[in-house]
C-alpha cells in the first residue's frame, strides 16, 4: 500500500538523516542500562493532578517489587515543586522505602544533570508533552510520557525521530493497551470471529461546570514563582511570544494552542484503540464540528464537539468504517462508551460484553438468500480481574495504570518494547492533529504521508 509505505519512508529517513547523532546516542544509550539487581532511579516532570492522583501512586504500587525508586521532582512553579517532593515523601514511606530527601529541581535542566536520575514520568501540560519528551531522550533518559503525544504535527516529528534515534525505552500514557479486557478485545478483533468493523461509536460525556476549572489556584500563582518562558515553549498567539496570563497557565486545557481540550484530553484514549484493534496506523479523513454552548467562562476550546473518522485500507476505498466521536461537558447522559459493530454483532468495551444485538438475523437474511450472522455471548473480563481492578483502585490508582506503568518499569529493565511504543503515540497525534484542524477549519481534513502533514480542504 503506496501510503503505508510512504509512512514507513519517513520514518526510516528520519532515524538515518542523523546517522552519526545515532550512532553516538545509542552508545551512551547501551551504557546506561542497568543490571538487573541495580536500582532504577525516576524523577517527575511536572507534579500536576494526574501525576498526583494516578502516575506517583501507580508507580509506587511496585517500586519496591521491581526495585525502582522515585528521587527527584522537577517543577517550574516553586509551590508546586515543594508541594510535590513533600507528597513523594509520604508516599514513599506509605510504600515502604526508606526515608530520602526529594530533590527538588527548578526546571528540566537541573533534572538531567543530577547522574542519579535514570529515567522520568513526564506530567506536564498537553502541548509539553512531545518536546518535554525530547529533552528526556536526549539526555539519556528512558521516559513514561503522559497522553497527548503531540497536539502539531511538528512536535510529533520531534519526538518521534528523538525516539528513533536515541533508541530509549518511551510509554505512552494511553492505558486501555496494558488493560486485561482491551487485550482480550484486541485478540478477538484480531483473530476474525469479530468479523470486518462496520462502526465504531464513542462517547465521553460529563456535566462538570468546573471541570479543567482551577479558580483558586489562577489567584494564587504569581509570575515572579514559576518561568513563564520555559512554560510557553514554542507557543505562539498571533505569531507572538504570549504574555504571563495564569489562567493559560493553570487552566491550560480550557485554551488552545496549550491544549485542545476534548480532543487532547479524551479522545486520544478512544481512538488509539481503533489503531491498535485494526493496525490501521491513522484515518482516511477526519470531519468535526463544535462549540461553546454552555459553560462561557472565557475558554476558547468548545465545550461540545462531534468527529466523524473515515478508517481503512489506504489503498483500497472500497473497504473500511466509520467512527463517531462525541463529547460534551454539559449533560453526562450516556457517559464514556467505546461500542464496536460487525454485522455479527457488538462488542461493547463499557459492559466489556461481546454479544449478538444487532447481528444479521435469520428473518431478514433469508429472504436474500443469505445464512443468519450472529455473534455468541462473551465476557472480556474475568472475575478474578475485576477483583484485582477492585485491589488496585483501592490503592489510589485506576487498574488500567498501574498496569501501564508496570508494564513501562519492566520494560526499562528488559529493553523491551513497551505497549503503548512510540509509535502509537505517533498515530495517536495524527489522528488529533487531524481532528483539531477539522474543528478549527470546519472543513474534510486528510493526510499527506509523504511529508507527514495534515492537508485541510
Amino acid at each position: 500500500m503506496k501510503d503505508q509505505r510512504s509512512r514507513r519512508d519517513f520514518i526510516k529517513s528520519a532515524a538515518l538523516g542523523a546517522a552519526g547523532l545515532a550512532l553516538t546516542s545509542s552508545a551512551a544509550s547501551y551504557a546506561r542500562i542497568l543490571g538487573a539487581n541495580d536500582r532504577v532511579r525516576v524523577g517527575i516532570v511536572g507534579f500536576s493532578d494526574r501525576a498526583k492522583d494516578a502516575l506517583i501512586p501507580a508507580f509506587l504500587q511496585h517500586a519496591k517489587e521491581l526495585n525502582f525508586d522515585l528521587v527527584a521532582v522537577s517543577d517550574i512553579w516553586n509551590r508546586r515543586r515543594e508541594e510535590g517532593a513533600a507528597f513523594i515523601g509520604e508516599q514513599r514511606a506509605r510504600a515502604g522505602l526508606p526515608p530520602l530527601d526529594i530533590f527538588r529541581a527548578r526546571n528540566n535542566d537541573e533534572l538531567y544533570d543530577r547522574k542519579e536520575v535514570d529515567a522520568v514520568i513526564i506530567a506536564t501540560a498537553d502541548f509539553q508533552h512531545a518536546l518535554h519528551g525530547v529533552e528526556a531522550v536526549r539526555a539519556g533518559r528512558d521516559a513514561y510520557i503522559e497522553k497527548p503525544l503531540a497536539n502539531t504535527m511538528e512536535d510529533a516529528r520531534a519526538i518521534l525521530r528523538a525516539v528513533e534515534e536515541t533508541r530509549r525505552i518511551v510509554q505512552i500514557g494511553t492505558q486501555r493497551r496494558s488493560g486485561s479486557n482491551y487485550m482480550r478485545a484486541n485478540e478477538f478483533i484480531r483473530s476474525g470471529k469479530f468479523g470486518p468493523i462496520v462502526m465504531v461509536e464513542m462517547t465521553w460525556n460529563v456535566n462538570q461546570p468546573g471541570r479543567w476549572r482551577r479558580p483558586n489556584l489562577v489567584q494564587a500563582i504569581r509570575r515572579e514563582d514559576t518561568d513563564w518562558d520555559r512554560f510557553v515553549l514554542n507557543r505562539k498567539e498571533n505569531g507572538r511570544k504570549p504574555t504571563w496570563d495564569p489562567r493559560k497557565y493553570i487552566e491550560f486545557r480550557l485554551f488552545w494552542p496549550y491544549s485542545s481540550g476534548i480532543p487532547d484530553q479524551w479522545m486520544v484514549h478512544q481512538i488509539d484503540t481503533v489503531h491498535w484493534f485494526t493496525g490501521l496506523s491513522r484515518p482516511r479523513s477526519v470531519v468535526a464540528n463544535g462549540g461553546i454552548y454552555m459553560w462561557r467562562d472565557g475558554r476558547t476550546n468548545f465545550d461540545t464537539m462531534t468527529a466523524v473518522f473515515d478508517y481503512g485500507p489506504f489503498d483500497d476505498p472500497s473497504k473500511g468504517f466509520q467512527v463517531v466521536y462525541s463529547s460534551r461537558q454539559t449533560n453526562s447522559a450516556g457517559g464514556t462508551k467505546e461500542i464496536y459493530y460487525s454485522n455479527a454483532g457488538t462488542l461493547n468495551l463499557d459492559t466489556n460484553k461481546v454479544s449478538p444485538e444487532g447481528g444479521l438475523e435469520e428473518r431478514y437474511a433469508r429472504p436474500m438468500g443469505m445464512k443468519p450472522n450472529l455473534l455468541p455471548e462473551m465476557s472480556l473480563v474475568e472475575e478474578r480481574q475485576a477483583a484485582r481492578a477492585e485491589t488496585a483502585a483501592n490503592t489510589g490508582a485506576d487498574s488500567l495504570t498501574s498496569a501501564h506503568m508496570r508494564n513501562w518499569m519492566e520494560c526499562v529493565r528488559s529493553r523491551r518494547t513497551p505497549n503503548a511504543d512510540i509509535h502509537a503515540g505517533y498515530n495517536h497525534s495524527v489522528a488529533l492533529c487531524m481532528t483539531i484542524a477539522a474543528l478549527h477549519t470546519g472543513k474534510r481534513v486528510t493526510f499527506d504521508d509523504g511529508k507527514q502533514e495534515v492537508v485541510t480542504g
